[in-house]
């Protein structure tokens, strides 16, 4: 019996290093299945600081040599949302040592892009088919096998799943990294990263922005030149009431990527929350140089998407500076781009809102209702949301010149996208396009003489706009709802009802030009001189009355003068 059950414990153990062993079996994809994926390779283009700098990233991985150097320079260019140069050092990578998992790890997060415009259907079956490659592959550490699986719940059933619920699960997956690995700095950052992907546009809390912020910042001081917690914060914190904590990280983080075009654009973020208009021009003029130096030099035929997601911010800026002039070269500039590369959510944004943006805010009625879509060839019927950016400008222009025929045409339109999207089960963009159908109806209202319908319409319009969130795209929306009930209190004579409209929003979007000057009117028409004087001198901290084209800056100046 005695010798039963040593031999019966000896077998068990041979069983056991057998199956150990079979564990540790090297296991490689063949170049067949790497080749399946369609990599994107040659050689890093990038504009910016000739010296390539793009902040200093280690991230430890099981392969050593010059593998981990072309590593930490992947991800680097990862943290700035360089997707596209990313991806070709992993495929190097790949090229060099077939056997490094998280080479395909790092493909599959270039496929996702967290905090931008959702991937394609050719993404999410690349993104998916390099994370399920690093699960197969062997050797590789437990840790590492924790970074592929979040990456993996990602793009599982990622034809069943809407997207924001697979952000959930990848916040989930890097939850767990984040705890079993508490000294790593990279599960920290990229964790920070996924709750920021996964953090609802309606909660005003922002409960998980200020977990990532507390994270990122608690890291901050041991890497000050980490792109990621630079670029991190800066998302984290653009909020109104929270942007200003950004600021430090605003300033610092283009000279810690000089390289990036992204890096570059992406400070003025902040600088438009906070109306920092000239450090927004800086910044998205230099992103924007960098863009255009970027597409001839990637062989891309056209233009870059990160040229026109600059040239959205730097035409906003020019407005609220009420430099009239630069900002119409640059929608005339615009006129010119035909082709972009990739056609995405940023692109078609950009195409709708800038020339909106520059006919509703110099309040151009006539122009506004005739303006054309452009480009022609552009897939508008992907792009419901930023189509509706057109139609609310055309509806708001005709409106205003007693065309109210074309208006209610207008209108029928945004409805029919608000049902589109409402199909699509795209609730936040949904609810965008509801709040410009409130505000249309309500101008509707107001010009066939019912008042007070008009009042109870823009009202709820602006109370549904301060109960949701700008996407992180956008300087922001194509004009305030609240701005747009104060001028219509300001139409009505009722002018401390419009200056409390504009102070309230004003305080959401501080230094707008129309706003300021809205206020500057109703303060007037109080007869409450010293605010409306409070206003003028803040209109004049950011405006220049010496290039400055804006005929309200005279207004005011005249306004003030009769009334001093």
């Amino acid at each position: 019996m005695k010798k039963t059950l040593l031999f019966i414990q000896e077998l068990f153990f041979i069983s056991f290093i057998a199956l150990a062993s079979c564990r540790q079996k090297k296991v490689e994809p063949s170049k067949e299945v790497i080749d399946e994926i369609g990599l994107k390779k040659g050689e890093i283009v990038l504009c910016g600081s000739p010296a390539k700098h793009f902040g200093t990233v280690e991230f430890e991985i099981s392969n050593k040599g010059k593998i981990k150097e072309d590593f930490n320079l992947a991800v680097a260019l990862l943290h700035s949302f360089e997707y596209d140069e990313a991806e070709k050092v992993f495929a190097k990578i790949i090229e060099k040592s077939p056997g490094c998992a998280m080479a395909y790890w790092g493909v599959a997060m270039c496929n996702y892009h967290p905090l931008w415009t959702p991937p394609s259907e050719s993404e999410l079956k690349k993104g998916a088919k390099a994370a399920e490659i690093a699960r197969s592959i062997r050797p590789k550490s437990d840790r590492e096998a924790e970074y592929i699986d979040a990456i993996l719940s990602f793009y599982k059933d990622w034809d069943k799943i809407d997207h924001h619920t697979r952000s959930i699960n990848f916040e989930n997956g890097m939850a767990k990294v984040y705890a079993d690995y508490p000294d790593d700095k990279e599960a920290a950052i990229f964790y920070a990263l996924a709750l920021d992907a996964a953090a609802d546009p309606a909660d005003k809390t922002f409960k998980k922005q200020k977990k990532a912020g507390a994270i990122l910042y608690s890291l901050y001081p041991g890497e000050p030149d980490h792109p990621g917690i630079a670029h991190y914060i800066i998302h984290t914190y653009d909020y109104p009431g929270l942007a200003a904590q950004a600021l430090p990280m605003a300033r610092r983080y283009a000279d810690i990527a000089p390289s990036s075009a992204h890096a570059l654009h992406m400070p003025s973020h902040i600088f438009t929350r906070l109306g920092l208009w000239d450090e927004a021009i800086k910044s998205n003029l230099a992103s924007v140089s960098s863009a255009k130096c970027y597409a001839p030099a990637a062989g891309i035929k056209g233009h870059w998407d990160e040229e026109l997601h600059g040239l959205d911010y730097l035409v906003y800026a020019y407005l609220q500076k009420g430099e009239n002039k630069l900002a119409k070269e640059q929608c005339d500039y615009l006129k010119t781009i035909n082709e972009v590369h990739p056609v995405n959510f940023k692109v078609a944004y950009a195409f709708a809102a800038i020339p909106s943006r520059y006919l509703l805010e110099n309040k151009l009625w006539a122009e506004a209702a005739k303006l054309k879509i452009y480009p022609v060839n552009f897939p508008w019927k992907n792009f419901p949301w930023q189509a509706a950016i057109i139609h609310f400008t055309r509806l708001m222009g005709a409106v205003h010149t007693g065309s109210l025929d074309s208006a209610k045409a207008e209108l029928v339109k945004l409805n029919t996208i608000h049902d589109t999207l409402i199909n699509q089960k795209d609730m936040y963009k949904a609810n965008q396009v509801q709040i410009q159908i409130k505000a249309a109806e309500a101008w509707l209202q107001l010009k066939t003489g019912r008042n007070e319908e008009a009042l109870k319409l823009m009202n709820t319009a602006a109370n549904m706009e301060d109960q949701t969130e700008k996407h992180p795209v956008t300087p922001c929306e194509v004009i305030p709802a609240r701005e747009l009930l104060g001028d219509m209190l300001l139409q009505m004579n009722k002018p401390l009802d419009a200056l409390r409209a504009y102070q309230a929003d004003l305080k959401v979007h501080p230094n707008r030009f129309d706003g300021t000057y809205g206020a500057i009117i109703a303060a007037q028409r109080t007869g409450n001189v010293k605010i409306a004087e409070s206003y003028y001198r803040q209109l004049l901290s950011f405006t220049n009355r010496d290039s400055s084209d804006r005929v309200e800056l005279k207004n005011v100046n005249n306004i003030l003068k009769r009334h001093s």
